[in-house]
């Protein structure tokens, strides 16, 4: 890890002295002011933090109508073939547990979005993460306690269901209910489903907290992924928040595809080189390098990894539910297919995560919340090309918030502008440009 911070710095570095002829362009999120420290205009944050929100709900919904659909044919629960490009727009397909009846979200494919007047719901993808932002908030920390998380979650998750937990998630409840504290809450010993996804859905937002510097956003998600998640899980999720943080330095000046590229090569160093995530990595890569469509590479990534079992993936042999649908490991694959060939454009990579199958609303969410960070609330309606709600109904899924759990996407980023600061000063080193409503952050 400490080589890879220093490649990090090194890389970091790169890009700022790169943005020198920028100068004080309002388009940056991110500008120089010296070689060794950066600044980030605090209303330009607010804004990304505000499509951040909207990016994500879009995303998560959209994903939803798809969600589990398709599986592969490999143990108990057969689905047929995988969805292709050809498929956006068509009937949408029964999921896995939907006995014959598709999504209720849309009878076709498409897109779902709350328009003006109407108010997102929270779902697993958005609801912990506004747990955590919150927890922050209310105890002016940077960094949670073991005690603090599993008081939030037992404050306003339901004991009973439906609570909108599955699998890790519901067992790490399960054990702070019995008062086992996080990070045991994801011991293989208590938690067998440690590997599962779940750690991805709930952790990528403190990526934000800490703008350009990865190492200080896994510090503070360190808990939070641990909570539900261990190895391979948890390095996934580690290279989600290392993305979330390293989008605050994208170069405004280079194309969508270039800044994703960049990010996603330095955030895969987060990965150890013997894991299957870090394989299942530079596969799909170079799937995408060789031209190929990417319903090939999504199928090519099914057979050598749920079929086939290579660089050590082997939880087909486990003969888990649905042939271990929710892992960490094949969603991460499908995630880097949307990631890759989206190449940084927002609705593509939303269409792309929500065909290629599996536990589909958590890719979509992922990437949508990303690159809605990097468009800001302007950028993503531009993309969409139409206004959106800003109200987000937190108690569709939880419990005990203010306002019964009415917010907007405003209030929202302003909180999260509250942490970042926080974080800035106290754990970044860097300072306050009241003059300019800037942060000013060193680099080292």
């Amino acid at each position: 890890m400490t080589r890879s911070i220093r490649n990090l710095h090194s890389s970091l570095l790169f890009i700022l002295i790169s943005a020198i002829l920028l100068g004080s362009c309002s388009e940056k999120t991110a500008i120089q002011e010296n070689q060794d420290s950066i600044v980030i205009s605090k209303e330009k944050y607010a804004d990304q933090l505000y499509g951040f929100w909207l990016g994500e709900c879009i995303a998560n919904w959209t994903g939803l109508v798809t969600e589990m659909d398709k599986i592969g044919n490999v143990g108990a629960i057969k689905t047929g073939d995988f969805y292709t490009r050809e498929d956006w727009g068509k009937p949408d397909q029964p999921s896995i547990w939907a006995e014959g009846i598709p999504s209720h979200l849309s009878p076709t494919i498409d897109f779902v979005f709350a328009d003006e007047g109407e108010v997102w719901g929270s779902d697993d993808d958005t609801d912990i993460e506004y747990i955590y932002q919150f927890l922050l908030d209310k105890h002016q920390t940077t960094q949670l306690t073991g005690e603090q998380i599993k008081e939030g979650w037992l404050n306003h998750i339901k004991k009973e269901e439906e609570n909108y937990l599955w699998v890790s998630n519901q067992k790490a409840f399960d054990l702070m209910q019995e008062g086992i504290t996080p990070p045991q809450t994801s011991d293989p010993e208590l938690n067998e489903h440690y590997d599962m996804i779940d750690a991805q859905l709930t952790t990528e937002i403190f990526g934000l907290f800490a703008p350009g510097r990865p190492d200080i956003a896994i510090k503070m998600a360190q808990l939070p992924i641990q909570t539900t998640a261990r190895e391979n899980a948890q390095w996934i999720s580690e290279f989600y928040v290392s993305m979330y943080s390293l989008a605050a330095l994208a170069d405004s000046e280079k194309s969508k595809k270039e800044q994703i590229f960049e990010m996603a090569n330095e955030a895969r160093k987060v990965l150890p080189e013997s894991s299957y995530s870090s394989k299942m990595y530079d596969f799909v890569l170079e799937k995408y390098k060789s031209g190929i469509p990417w319903e090939q590479t999504r199928d090519s990534i099914y057979v050598r990894y749920q079929v086939n079992e290579m660089d050590g993936y082997d939880l087909t042999s486990k003969n888990l539910y649905c042939n271990a649908c929710f892992a960490a490991g094949i969603n991460f694959a499908a995630s880097l297919i949307s990631l890759f060939y989206g190449e940084g454009d927002i609705v593509e990579t939303i269409k792309i995560a929500a065909l290629a199958g599996w536990d589909s609303d958590n890719p979509t969410a992922t990437w949508g919340g990303m690159l809605g960070f990097m468009l800001g609330k302007e950028g993503v309606e531009k993309a969409f090309g139409r206004k959106f709600s800003n109200q987000f109904n937190i108690h569709r899924t939880r419990i005990n918030f203010p306002n019964e759990g009415i917010d907007t996407f405003e209030n929202m980023a302003k909180t999260g502008l509250q942490i970042t600061e926080r974080v800035v000063l106290e754990e970044m080193g860097g300072k306050l440009d009241e003059s300019n409503n800037s942060w000013i952050i060193p680099v080292h």
